[in-house]
């Protein structure tokens, strides 16, 4: 078998198309790749936020929304995602990264816009799946686009703007609900703001890395090429596991905060878009956080090893808030977020591993795949509930989660400062 190598693009080729391009950090690319996130992560946790009262409107038992329907929305978004995100980074690596931007963004805003309509649970069901299908390729393929447009030196700031401006995006929706109060009408404002976003992208120039590469002979966009090559497979499945602690955390201990709230005797009712918001907000400062000290160390790697040990203690500290005050539970909500707040740095290290030609296929599928791997972790939540207590079943999945990302940042590739000017043989 012929082995693995990487061969570099023509540096007179990528030249005269980095001449004459912004090397800022704030440049229109990183402004609506940010705004762009920022609408996805809004209509991403919009259901969430929305699940009990829109549920309870539609006419579902409080059993339903808290498991049986609730956990099914939740799973078959996820799905979506997980079936986009390989559609989307195919398109990507073939079309351009600004397809990706364009087609994700048009679909999972008229989705959102018919989920305000839906009159019952198939309807529901059918436009979360479109609408995580369309969410599956908005922040791959920013990433891509930032990582691709800046110098080495800068774009662990671009993806820490984006991924900073982005989350915020779970704090305004979580705002426009309390202030909106009809979960439809937050439905149409999501939409509203990605049609919106449309306009503003028509500024963006496509990737130069991309088009140099689109001038070639040179295969790209394979799917398959993942995993037709040990090593190459062995470093996808590195960059994927890296993700599912955020996941675990978003997915479960937050999603479920009433519950978990309910049975350790809070004093005080716990809103589940409170708790998101509060997360959220740790997010925001956990992203700045991991992307500033990630230009400082000069490294992901180690980042990312601060970062989940932090998870550790933060989900040990929530599993064991019995009958604390409210303030209290909501913040550690808020600095559990921030625990969790290395998702610029683990897509960063996705789209820095792999050559131009597999680049928007890996940052786009992997942070889906590691969303979708909440439906396997909340299967995983269930049964072992068969066995243990709601408290105990959490903690045992955070130790699988959070053990199994430790392991993968320890042994993952240091690609901080990484020249992404080269292709992969597929």
């Amino acid at each position: 078998m012929r082995p693995f190598f990487l061969f570099p693009l023509s540096v007179n080729q990528i030249k005269m198309k980095t001449d004459n391009r912004s090397v800022s950090i704030f440049n229109i690319a990183v402004i609506v790749a940010s705004l762009g996130y920022f609408v996805d992560i809004y209509d991403l946790l919009l259901f969430t936020i929305v699940r009990v009262p829109s549920l309870k409107s539609l006419g579902l038992p409080q059993s339903e929304i808290d498991a049986g329907a609730g956990m099914l929305l939740i799973n078959i978004q996820m799905v979506g995602l997980l079936v986009g995100g390989i559609f989307w980074g195919i398109i990507g690596d073939k079309k351009g990264r600004l397809s990706v931007l364009f087609g994700s963004i048009l679909i999972y805003s008229v989705a959102n816009i018919a989920n305000g309509f839906v009159q019952g649970i198939n309807g529901y069901l059918l436009w979360r799946f479109v609408a995580g299908f369309g969410l599956a390729g908005e922040l791959g393929a920013g990433i891509t686009l930032v990582s691709e447009i800046l110098p080495k030196e800068k774009r662990g700031y671009g993806t820490m703007i984006v991924a900073t401006v982005g989350v915020s995006g779970a704090v305004a929706a979580n705002l426009i609900a309390k202030l909106v109060g009809d979960w439809r009408i937050c439905y149409f404002i999501g939409g509203g703001l990605g049609l919106a976003l449309l306009v503003l992208r028509v500024s963006v120039m496509e990737s130069h890395l991309f088009n140099a590469v689109k001038a070639s002979s040179a295969s790209r966009g394979s799917f398959v090429a993942l995993f037709t090559n040990r090593d190459r497979f062995i470093k996808y499945l590195k960059c994927m596991l890296l993700g599912t602690p955020t996941w675990f955390v978003v997915g479960i201990l937050i999603a479920f905060s009433n519950k978990f709230a309910t049975i350790m005797e809070v004093k005080g009712a716990i809103s589940p878009g409170d708790a998101i918001a509060f997360c959220y907000a740790g997010l925001v400062l956990g992203d700045f956080a991991s992307g500033l000290i990630s230009q400082l160390w000069q490294s992901r790697r180690k980042v990312m090893l601060l970062f989940l040990v932090f998870t550790a203690v933060m989900v040990t500290v929530y599993l064991n808030l019995h009958g604390v005050e409210t303030w209290v539970f909501y913040t550690v909500c808020f600095i559990l977020g921030i625990s969790v707040g290395f998702w610029a740095i683990f897509v960063t290290i996705a789209a820095e591993s792999f050559g131009t030609n597999l680049r928007a296929t890996v940052a786009t599928t992997v942070p889906n795949f590691a969303r979708g791997m909440l439906p396997l972790i909340s299967i995983l939540f269930i049964k072992v509930q068969n066995y243990f207590t709601y408290l105990q079943s959490g903690a045992i999945v955070a130790v699988v989660c959070i053990g199994v990302a430790l392991i993968t940042a320890w042994k993952v590739e240091e690609t901080f400062g990484k020249d992404l000017n080269y292709l992969e043989e597929i």
